[in-house]
């Protein structure tokens, strides 16, 4: 059973998934504006899928470790964007796991988040998977709304719909 926000009145928490992507950039100009709008907070997240190369314990700590320091490199450039865009220094999370279940997993375990904000790339036969994945996998686990943005709206074009 999913579990309910504890929201803050005035006050929008925006859980939004980063990979360094354009599109995920624009989630997260989305998601600035929302909670400069309402007085609210970013969680910038991206996860850490595990590696497929499992031969060698050493080189898969090695590739782990290398795609962690990546993962933060992303978060720390778009921090200082999000507190540009919206004057606050948003929250950083790096999970480890498959994309979809850490995003799940890490609504579940903060009851402060209010939206789930993605960013939508344009279709092709690798982009995609992740919206659809959610949307397949939410019914019943998810209490609070899921936001897609398209990922070629402009800033204009932002700032008109926040």
């Amino acid at each position: 059973m999913a579990k309910m926000s504890k929201h803050v009145p005035g006050q929008a928490t925006y859980l939004v998934c980063v990979d360094g992507s354009a599109h995920s950039r624009v989630a997260t100009r989305f998601a600035c504006l929302r909670a400069k709008t309402t007085g609210g907070h970013v969680v910038l997240m991206t996860a850490i899928e595990p590696a497929e190369f499992q031969h060698w314990v050493a080189v898969e700590d090695v590739m782990l470790e290398e795609r962690r320091e990546e993962a933060e490199h992303v978060l720390q450039d778009l921090a200082a964007e999000v507190n540009q865009w919206a004057g606050v220094m948003p929250s950083l999370v790096v999970r480890e796991g498959p994309i979809g279940n850490e995003i799940l997993a890490a609504v579940e375990d903060d009851p402060t988040i209010n939206f789930l904000v993605v960013g939508a790339a344009p279709p092709s036969g690798k982009h995609g998977k992740l919206i659809s994945w959610l949307a397949s996998h939410l019914a019943g686990r998810l209490a609070i709304p899921l936001v897609i943005v398209p990922g070629n709206l402009s800033d204009g074009q932002l700032a008109e719909i926040t």
